[in-house]
C-alpha cells in the first residue's frame, strides 16, 4: 500500500491521504472576499484527488494583506464567501483549510501582475506598515516599530479569525511564522531588535508564536488541528537558524500545535540552494527533535519523490504547490502511477458522498475519461 494514500488522522479530522495542497496567494480578492476565482482554484484541486486544499495567506486584520487584493478573515461577508467554497471542498471529499496570516514589514505591497514593485503607496490603496523594529525589508517602505500593546492585540486577532475560520466550514487552521512575514518578523533576530520582553533571547522572540498558538488553540474548536508553516532557516548568517527553529517547535508541541508545516526563507534576500526536495531534510530534523508530525514542501514534485519522502521517515504529509497549479489532478495521477486503487466519489444531487472503499476516487463526471 502506498503511503502517500494512506489516511492522516490529526485530532479528531481525517485527511483521505496525504497529499496536501499548500497555500498559494492568488492576489484576487476585493476588500479581503474570495470570490468564484478561488472557488475554481481550490476546488478544482478538491475534486483533483488532494486529502487537504490550504487556502492562501489570510490576513487576520486588513494592515496585515500582503497586497490590497490578499483574501481576508476579518469580517462576516468573508465568512459567507469563504463558506461557499469549503462546502464545494468537503462535497469533493477533501478537508478544507486556511492559512491565517499578518505580513507585517511585508503588507501593502504591490501583486505581481506588473502593476509595480515595492509598497503600495497610500494614493494607490496602500497603508503604513508595521513590524518588531523599524528596519524595512529591502525594498519596501519602512515598519513602524510596533507598540506592547499592539504587539499584545496580535494574539487576540489572530483567534478572532479562527472562530470565523470555524464559522464558515473550514476543517483545518494554519498559522503563518514563515516567509518574513509578521510572526517569522518576531523569531528573526535579522528583524527583531527589541529590547522588551518580545527581543533579544530566543525564548523572547518566540513568545509571540508562542501566545498567538495558545490564543487561537482557545478559540478552534478542540477535534479540529492546528498547523503550523515556519521557515526552518533565513540562509543568512546571522538569522534564523534550524536549531533555533526546532527548539521552539518542540516547545509548541506542548502547547497545541498539530502538525508543522516546514519551509525555508523570505526573511532577507538569501542564496537559497533550490531543487528537487531542497527542504525536505528540514522537515526530518523537525519531525525528529519535536516529535511534531511534519509536511514537506519544496519542488515535490513526481508521485515517486513524494511517496520517497514518506518512506524515508523525513515527514508525514507533502505539500504539492507548483505542480498543482500545472495539474489540478496531480493527486489522482500519482495514485495511478503508484499503482492504488481508485474508487468513484458516487454523485448524488450536487453532493459527493465518500465511502470506505472510494476515499480518493475520480469525480462521477470524469469517470469514463479517467485510467485505472
Amino acid at each position: 500500500m502506498s503511503l502517500l494514500f494512506e489516511p492522516l488522522t490529526l485530532r479528531g479530522t481525517t485527511l483521505r491521504n496525504r497529499v496536501l495542497l499548500p497555500p498559494m496567494c492568488q492576489y484576487s480578492a476585493t476588500d479581503g472576499v474570495p470570490g468564484d476565482w478561488h472557488l475554481v482554484h481550490l476546488g478544482a484541486r478538491a475534486a483533483g484527488g488532494f486529502g487537504l486544499v490550504i487556502a492562501e495567506a489570510t490576513a487576520v486584520v486588513p494592515q496585515g494583506r500582503i497586497s490590497p487584493q490578499d483574501t481576508g478573515l476579518w469580517d462576516e461577508r468573508q465568512v459567507e464567501a469563504w463558506a461557499r467554497i469549503t462546502r464545494f471542498v468537503a462535497d469533493r471529499g477533501a478537508r478544507s483549510g486556511v492559512q491565517l496570516a499578518h505580513a507585517g514589514r511585508k503588507a501593502s505591497t504591490y501583486r505581481p501582475f506588473g502593476e509595480g514593485d515595492g509598497s503600495v503607496p497610500a494614493s494607490a490603496g496602500g497603508w503604513p506598515t508595521v513590524g518588531p523594529s523599524e528596519d524595512p525589508f529591502p525594498g519596501y517602505a519602512a515598519p513602524a516599530a510596533m507598540t506592547a500593546d499592539e504587539v499584545r492585540a496580535v494574539p487576540a486577532a489572530f483567534a478572532a479569525a479562527a472562530r470565523r475560520a470555524d464559522a464558515a466550514g473550514f476543517d483545518v487552521v494554519e498559522l503563518h511564522a514563515a516567509h518574513g512575514y509578521l510572526l517569522h518578523e518576531f523569531l528573526s533576530s535579522l528583524s527583531n531588535h527589541r529590547t522588551d520582553a518580545w527581543g533579544g533571547s530566543l525564548e523572547n522572540r518566540a513568545r509571540l508564536v508562542v501566545e498567538t498558538v495558545d490564543a487561537v488553540r482557545d478559540a478552534w474548536p478542540d477535534a479540529k488541528p492546528l498547523l503550523l508553516r515556519v521557515s526552518a532557516t533565513d540562509w543568512v548568517e546571522g538569522g534564523l537558524t534550524l536549531d533555533e527553529v526546532a527548539e521552539t517547535v518542540r516547545v509548541l508541541a506542548d502547547h497545541g500545535v498539530d502538525l508543522v508545516d516546514v519551509s525555508t526563507g523570505g526573511n532577507a534576500p538569501a542564496s537559497i540552494p533550490v531543487g528537487p526536495g531542497y527542504q525536505v531534510e528540514h522537515a526530518r530534523v523537525i519531525r525528529e527533535r519535536s516529535g511534531l508530525p511534519t509536511a514537506a514542501v519544496g519542488l515535490i514534485t513526481t508521485a515517486e519523490q513524494a511517496e520517497k519522502v514518506l518512506a524515508e521517515g523525513a515527514a508525514d504529509a507533502v505539500l504539492v504547490g507548483r505542480a498543482a497549479l500545472q495539474d489540478p489532478s496531480w493527486a489522482l495521477r500519482a495514485a495511478h502511477t503508484l499503482g492504488v486503487r481508485l474508487g468513484t466519489l458516487p454523485h448524488t444531487g450536487d453532493a459527493a458522498v465518500v465511502t470506505d472503499d472510494s476515499r480518493t476516487g475520480w469525480p462521477v463526471q470524469y469517470e469514463r475519461a479517467a485510467w485505472r
